[in-house]
């Protein structure tokens, strides 16, 4: 299956862009611009999605809902917000549909033009914000924290797509808090960042800086945004989520104020945060190879296939009796399996298919090897077989997973590591920018200078780390004095 398939060298993109059509995760739509997940990929996001809500639960959020249209009006109350979103923004005008008048098409009814007309959701601060002032009163109503979890679906009219990266039409999540003060708001933006970042590394085992966005790259509306940044193989970065102290930006906005302990009417302070299918772009792009996807085993929809070898009907009922009782060992420690006994399929195709989607441990029940007791054991993230003894290979099967997750991981960061560099000079950043790569700098601040560096080498400043020492410098563009390092990079 794998034999012709595109080397990431050769064109990182294209590579992309097959893989995630040719392991059955994704397709283009006939809608421009839009996907269709299909059942494997969609297998895949239900499981960040069920590992993600937990995570919410545990940090005492709630799931609810809130509508797709929102009135132009509430978009036009914060100024920021709509001028960060106006060109994004789908709209309707009509609510129903006439005849042409040459009676050959369809047209929208002149009669049934909107009063106002209805932005389909970008994001939803604005719609969530009105309903809070109707939820709000005292301080008693405090903290509010809501995760608007039906998972909600969003669109966003991007010019140039591209699958699980960068769609209209998107899959999310994301979560809304009102706090009775501006520590407690800033606190929940930080610890949801946090959350994010120990889900990508602890599941999706993708290394992720942690970090605060510059005032040009922060969210339309934000006084901060906390964001996790990885990298990707090609060196690029890519911003895996986003957490944002809000202020009292959109309480204002929404006259949404509580009374206080002090028993005076203040305006709430507020948080949102999300991640989106964008992180099904990081899992490929983070451990993928040219044999296909590679998916880390708590992400995997299928952990462990079993494939049987045989010639007679002896060896297959042998290796039956086998495979059902290490699907049953295997199934009581949570691990998902599969028994592949489809006789239309050859073997080898079989280790192919598996192999290109991904699973992270493949056992051979050869008639030949079970004579002496074993069974081959492949292992996707390092392509590796060894034979391995019938008793106890499910014990050996569970730590084997965990060592992959690891492996996984120590891998990503191993690369992010070898492409990562302090550059001092503007000289040697035109250089090495076009090698790809996190590159810690410094910057005199200023959105100006920022602007300048991207006009001329398409590089941003993906976010000043958490963890950031004060370091004396010089801007690399400016030459004025800078306290610490940023990391510019390019980006999906």
């Amino acid at each position: 299956m794998a034999k012709d398939f595109v080397k990431r060298e050769e064109n990182y993109s294209e590579w992309y862009n097959e893989l995630v059509v040719r392991a059955d995760l994704a397709e283009n739509s006939s809608v421009r611009g839009c996907m269709v997940i299909k059942p494997y990929g969609y297998a895949i996001w239900e499981k960040m999605q069920h590992t993600l809500d937990s995570m919410f639960k545990e940090t005492g959020h709630q799931n609810a809902y809130f509508p797709l249209f929102i009135p132009k009006s509430f978009f036009e109350k914060e100024a920021e917000h709509v001028e960060g979103f106006a060109k994004e923004c789908a709209v309707v005008t009509h609510h129903r549909l006439a005849k042409s008048p040459d009676g050959k098409g369809l047209i929208p009814d002149p009669e049934a033009k909107l009063e106002e007309e209805l932005i389909v959701r970008p994001t939803s601060e604005t719609i969530i914000w009105d309903t809070y002032r109707k939820w709000i009163k005292s301080y008693r109503d405090l903290p509010i924290r809501i995760a608007c979890n039906q998972w909600a679906n969003v669109v966003r009219w991007e010019m140039r797509t591209r699958m699980f990266l960068r769609t209209a039409e998107f899959l999310w999540q994301e979560g809304h808090t009102a706090h009775e003060t501006s520590e407690q708001a800033e606190e929940e933006a930080v610890k949801m960042m946090h959350v994010y970042a120990d889900f990508a590394e602890q599941c999706m085992a993708v290394p992720v800086v942690r970090g605060v966005k510059t005032a040009h790259e922060r969210f339309a509306g934000a006084v901060n945004t906390y964001c996790i940044e990885a990298m990707m193989q090609d060196g690029k970065a890519l911003q895996a989520g986003t957490s944002h102290f809000l202020g009292q930006n959109f309480a204002k906005a929404f006259d949404v104020k509580f009374l206080s302990k002090d028993n005076k009417l203040e305006y709430v302070w507020a948080t949102s945060w999300g991640v989106s299918t964008r992180l099904m772009g990081a899992l490929i792009m983070t451990h993928s190879d040219d044999n296909g996807l590679v998916l880390p085993p708590k992400l995997a929809p299928l952990q462990v296939v079993l494939v049987p070898i045989y010639k007679t009907e002896e060896e297959k009922q042998s290796i039956d009796a086998l495979a059902e009782k290490i699907q049953k060992e295997l199934k009581a420690k949570n691990i998902t399996v599969k028994y592949d006994d489809d006789t239309k399929t050859k073997p080898g195709w079989k280790f192919n298919e598996y192999e290109f989607k991904g699973v992270p441990v493949r056992l051979t029940l050869g008639a030949r090897d079970l004579k002496e007791d074993k069974i081959e054991v492949f292992r996707r993230d390092t392509c590796e077989k060894l034979l391995h003894q019938t008793e106890g290979i499910c014990e050996y099967i569970e730590q084997l997973l965990n060592d992959i997750q690891d492996n996984l991981f120590q891998k990503a960061l191993k690369l992010r590591a070898e492409k990562t560099r302090k550059v001092d000079t503007w000289e040697d950043f035109k250089q090495e920018i076009e090698k790809g790569g996190f590159l810690l700098c410094h910057w005199d601040g200023t959105t100006e200078t920022e602007l300048k560096i991207k006009e001329e080498t398409k590089a941003t400043i993906r976010c000043i780390p958490l963890d950031n020492e004060l370091e004396e410098g010089k801007c690399i563009y400016s030459g004025k004095p800078s306290k610490q390092r940023v990391i510019f990079a390019r980006n999906y």
